[in-house]
């Protein structure tokens, strides 16, 4: 995909693509998504992405304002976006505190502290692994080449725009029939997998179909080679041949994915970010850059400092959790960024709970401080997530990394505190007991509750780590295979009828993807199913608090 259309309008300088109302608009689009997000977030344990959503409302907004260019819309989008995942990752952690005991009582300083941090942290790690995941790796990152096509294709006009808004409206309609009128079922679950504890069928989703598409079929296929190795190898297999009965199943298919994806990121430090720490983090140090513009970290270090110091002394994790919640971020970042850039998917509170077990086995925290470990960690990966997106997006269009990051900055900010606030607002105006009812179900928290005792089978987890660190050190997409065997069958296959397709298409008919034709459809259908999904969940949140 060029971005060198001669029909789309691009900045000329700096001070075109950062502006005053961009940020405005950015900021204003932040608190409304935050509040959405969290109470998504708790009500239907999912978040869907927003980026396909905020580009088309940050395109909107400001061409009603007069002349605008596509990196303003870039860089507005991405202030836009970013409350969105620090929400996430407070929804997807900290409920879990409530549901073990809901009479504990946490002081509002202290999670301002904890979010805050998390987010603080997000934006120093992400700023420095940038041009190493977008740049040198070139990871797909579909929901941004999503939003970069949609952007350009739709302020450029011509046939091209009347068929992405087309497949738009189809993956639309198709959403509104499913989720909202329950026209269409979401999943066709198969009976016999499921009585073996697995959640094997296919889920009716544009969405996850085209990511598989624009991914491609090689990271597909090691995707979905995971969620065969998890479900029928060690869940259906497992039993039925009398190897462990359901409960260990289930553990040993739980561990084994996380350690898959703890030794990815062990193997992303080893083999990418070591070799380069000095290019990488010299920015901490001295002047330096984020792909092509300059921005100053040397305050970094001391920011870490003084935020290990608060969540020491605030947030009564000690000294020793503290610094495995810093280090952790940074390995947890790490795995985020590629784990986003390869499946689209971002799993935010495995990697909280990945880092949290770390801090309990080296120190005495308590039942509490686990989770707000987890929540830190949980912000920061979801920040990065989204960040990382949208400097695909903002590659792909020329955009000043450097307006895009402050632009992130100024919306995390405001997500951090708006998230809190809202969070606040639901424990005192439902009770601490709501969380894991049907009221608010937060199931993920719910996950995070249940591996505060720690890794279930430590076997398995070992094995996963090793062997990850292993094949990711001689370029195997170990990631994508991690993310198969932990998450449930129905999203992998659904995954996989995507690069299916997209293999049946460059096989069958090249013509079809030289023209780009494949992926304006499937960037519109995404874009579809993400932007009703956003929709459904203000109209969500609204009628929770009217």
């Amino acid at each position: 995909m060029s971005s060198q259309n001669t029909k789309v309008k691009y900045a000329s300088s700096y001070k075109e693509q950062i502006t005053a109302r961009g940020l405005i608009i950015g900021s204003v689009g932040a608190i409304i998504l935050t509040m959405s997000s969290m109470f998504v977030a708790l009500k239907l344990s999912s978040l869907p992405w927003p980026i396909m959503f905020v580009a088309l409302v940050s395109m909107f907004a400001l061409k009603a304002c007069g002349t605008t260019n596509i990196n303003e819309i870039n860089v507005t989008h991405t202030a836009m976006s970013a409350g969105a995942m620090v929400a996430g990752g407070l929804a997807f952690t900290l409920p879990g505190i409530w549901m073990l005991n809901p009479d504990a009582e946490i002081k509002p300083l202290t999670l301002i502290i904890i979010t805050l941090g998390g987010v603080i942290l997000g934006l120093i790690f992400t700023s420095l692994i940038r041009k190493y995941f977008v740049v040198t790796k070139e990871l797909p990152y579909p929901m941004g080449q999503a939003a970069a096509e949609a952007l350009i294709i739709g302020d450029a006009g011509g046939k091209k725009a009347v068929m992405l808004f087309a497949s738009m409206g189809v993956g639309a309609i198709f959403t509104v029939l499913r989720d909202s009128l329950g026209k269409i079922p979401a999943t066709f679950m198969n009976s016999k997998m499921v009585s073996y504890g697995s959640y094997g069928g296919i889920w009716l989703s544009p969405m996850l179909i085209s990511v598989g598409y624009i991914i491609g079929p090689l990271f597909i296929g090691i995707w979905f080679v995971g969620a065969i190795i998890g479900d029928f190898g060690i869940l259906i297999g497992g039993q039925y041949f009398g190897i462990w009965d359901a409960a260990t199943a289930s553990s040993v298919k739980a561990s084994l994915g996380i350690g898959l994806m703890v030794g990815t990121g062990i193997g992303i430090i080893i083999k990418g970010i070591l070799p380069k720490a000095k290019e990488i983090f010299g920015a901490m140090f001295k002047k330096d850059s984020i792909g092509d513009s300059i921005v100053h970290l040397r305050w970094a270090p001391i920011v870490m400092m003084v935020i290990a110091f608060l969540f020491t002394i605030l947030a009564n994790m000690g000294i020793v959790a503290s610094i495995i919640t810093i280090l952790g971020i940074w390995l947890a970042t790490a795995m985020s960024a590629q784990c986003v850039g390869q499946s689209g998917i971002n799993p935010m509170e495995i990697f909280g709970i990945i880092v949290l077990i770390a801090a309990k086995a080296v120190s005495s925290i308590g039942q509490t401080e686990a989770f707000l470990v987890a929540a830190a960690v949980a912000v920061a990966c979801g920040l990065v997530g989204d960040v990382m997106n949208d400097f695909k997006a903002g590659y792909i269009l020329n955009t000043d990394p450097k307006a895009q990051w402050i632009a992130e900055a100024v919306g995390s900010i405001i997500g951090a505190f708006v998230s809190v606030a809202v969070l606040l607002i639901i424990v005192n105006a439902y009770g601490p007991h709501v969380f894991g009812t049907e009221i608010f179900p937060a199931a993920q928290a719910s996950a995070v509750a249940a591996m505060v005792g720690g890794i279930s089978h430590m076997p398995a987890f070992i094995i996963g780590l090793v062997l990850a660190v292993i094949l990711y050190c001689v370029n195997f997409p170990v990631m994508t295979l991690g993310l198969g065997v932990y998450l449930p069958f129905y999203l992998s296959a659904t995954a996989f009828i995507g690069g299916m397709l997209r293999l049946f298409a460059d096989k069958v008919f090249p013509e079809f993807e030289k023209k780009g034709t494949g992926s304006i459809i499937a960037s519109g259908l995404l874009g579809g199913e993400a932007v009703v999904g956003v929709i459904l969940a203000l109209i969500v949140a609204i009628r929770i608090l009217v």
